[in-house]
């Protein structure tokens, strides 16, 4: 990942009793960007790149990720789209295109089914809402195991807690359809993070939380707005999942993205910032 220095545009916001940073950039249109699970707003910085000039781009740490702080809760769907809508409203924006990728999509189909009024289109990246105890586990047979085992009472503290750069590494390259595009330096420092204080708490009770992520999907018919639903070629939805949720969203558009698998804005950064501009009805440059 090409150095991208943004200190100046780092700011905190207080949200559900805790401190969310967030990085906030460029002029124009709202759009706010919503991260995976277990990383942090700097998975975005290429799609920033690839977008360019013409955006307020806004992009959180979510609650018990990156630099935001881990209170202490329960780390549900509900809490973290309750997060998001408060987080909104703390940075008063409005005319807002919400563009998550993963528990990121999931939550922003979440605001979107309240019919929350700041948000107005949504472009929903291989959002998380399927699978037996939670769709990582397809990643690969570490993956598997490590999320399993973390759900095991006693155990699973344990196991939330050795977070070696080597298992989490390979954890995110079952993510993603090259795997050597994976930068190193992003590795270290969605590690360091994950040492901060009560992080670890806070992904093991995101992962015990599992089945609320797919509990959420029963509200999408409620969603009004204009949908982009994006899927990996790769990703770890099975097709019947993918067709479940257009059919159930009435305003839905489906697309996937070639040569990706489940991390797509960092894999195909380029490929997604096209999808955004052109699900907001704007020409695309030459050469973009």
């Amino acid at each position: 990942m090409d150095n991208m220095d943004l200190t100046a545009d780092l700011r905190y916001a207080t949200i559900s009793g805790g401190q969310m940073r967030y990085l906030r950039t460029g002029s124009g249109r709202p759009i706010v960007f919503l991260h995976t699970l277990r990383t942090q707003l700097d998975y975005f910085l290429p799609l920033v790149r690839a977008l360019g000039q013409g955006f307020d781009m806004v992009i959180p740490d979510l609650p018990g990720h990156g630099h935001s702080s881990a209170p202490a809760v329960e780390y549900s769907a509900a809490y973290f789209t309750n997060a998001i809508e408060q987080f909104l409203d703390s940075c008063d924006l409005k005319d807002t295109v919400l563009v998550g990728e993963s528990i990121g999509a999931s939550i922003a189909l979440g605001l979107a089914a309240r019919q929350n009024p700041r948000i107005t289109r949504v472009v929903a990246l291989n959002p998380y809402d399927y699978g037996r105890r939670g769709g990582i586990r397809r990643s690969s047979a570490l993956a598997n195991v490590v999320f399993s085992a973390m759900l095991w009472p006693v155990i699973g503290s344990i196991v939330a807690h050795t977070d070696s750069k080597g298992i989490l590494r390979r954890v995110l390259q079952g993510g993603l359809h090259d795997p050597p595009t994976l930068p190193p330096e992003f590795v270290a420092e969605l590690q360091r993070c994950g040492a901060l204080p009560g992080h670890a708490r806070a992904f093991r009770s995101l992962s015990l939380h599992w089945k609320s992520w797919i509990d959420a999907r029963a509200a999408y018919q409620t969603i009004r707005l204009p949908v982009t639903l994006v899927y990996g070629e790769y990703d770890w939805s099975r097709q019947a999942e993918r067709e479940a949720n257009a059919r159930t969203i009435p305003a839905s558009r489906s697309l996937v993205l070639s040569d990706a698998s489940h991390f797509s804005s960092l894999e195909q950064p380029q490929q997604v910032a096209r999808i955004i501009r052109e699900a907001l009805g704007e020409t695309i440059p030459s050469g973009r």
